[in-house]
């Protein structure tokens, strides 16, 4: 069993405080700490056996939202039925079924002075057509946001090729200043992962553009989330031991356009 006592602040190493590899997986120790821990935990099969399962329960967890939203239980949509029956016949009274047994009369034409009566038959298809039960409500409201964010045409009125929307923001999240970016340099050193510039051509033009020397290979390269722009960080080393220089550059860096999201030394001074 994993020793608590064991992690920052104390011995450093195996056996590991499964709290400490927890906040190290989740990027929540400082910069320095973060750095420091990385290398040894990559080192130690047990501790990258941890940091696998929290990795699976991570994905376990994403898979929930595109999961299929089960419908309203049966005992809340009849309550829901008979809440609007019963709002219906307190607003309308002349509306509702008589006690004989008479039909309700068809609801009056707009203007005519009184508000409309929805027929509570169809009020329930349109219902269930549109509701589901808790995360299916918010789901779908996630995706209608998204969806309305992403058809929206540009209220530019040049004519010529469409506007092209700029690719969404992948890899793990960190702030717009780069605070977290530490925590990610175990797992990018040796990654040549190019996420939205694809190649290294571009990669190199936007080292160049930000006065880098193109000549210098990053010592590990991978796409990031920069306060929800997407990004690609590269990792180079500073010549002290434990200190890199993180710079992370935008989609559409380029010739002429550096588009430096963030560019911070961290580790040992």
């Amino acid at each position: 069993m994993t020793d608590e006592s064991r992690g920052i602040g104390g011995t450093v190493g195996p056996p590991w405080s499964v709290d400490v590899l927890a906040d190290l997986h989740a990027g929540v120790l400082d910069d320095t700490q973060a750095a420091e821990l990385w290398p040894l935990v990559d080192a130690d099969p047990e501790a990258r056996a941890i940091l696998d399962a929290l990795d699976a329960t991570q994905a376990d967890l994403a898979s929930l939202a595109g999961a299929p939203a089960p419908p309203m239980p049966a005992e809340f949509a009849a309550r829901l039925d008979a809440a609007l029956a019963a709002e219906a016949a307190a607003r309308f009274p002349e509306r509702t079924p008589s006690s004989a047994g008479g039909a309700t009369p068809a609801p009056r034409a707009a203007g005519s002075g009184d508000a409309q009566v929805v027929d509570l038959a169809a009020a329930r298809q349109r219902r269930n057509k549109r509701l589901g039960w808790a995360a299916g409500i918010l789901t779908a409201a996630a995706a209608a946001v998204v969806a309305v964010t992403i058809a929206i045409p540009s209220t530019s009125q040049q004519t010529g090729t469409p506007n092209v929307a700029a690719p969404p923001p992948s890899g793990p999240s960190v702030g717009s200043d780069g605070s977290g970016a530490q925590a990610l340099i175990g797992k990018a050193v040796g990654v040549r992962d190019f996420g939205p510039l694809k190649t290294e051509d571009k990669l190199d033009a936007c080292i160049a553009a930000a006065g880098l020397d193109p000549k210098v290979r990053p010592e590990g390269i991978r796409p990031v989330n920069v306060g929800g722009k997407s990004g690609v960080m590269i990792i180079l080393t500073t010549g002290k031991l434990a200190q890199f220089r993180l710079v992370a550059f935008g989609a559409d860096c380029g010739p002429g356009n550096p588009a430096v999201l963030f560019d911070k030394v961290v580790g040992e001074k």
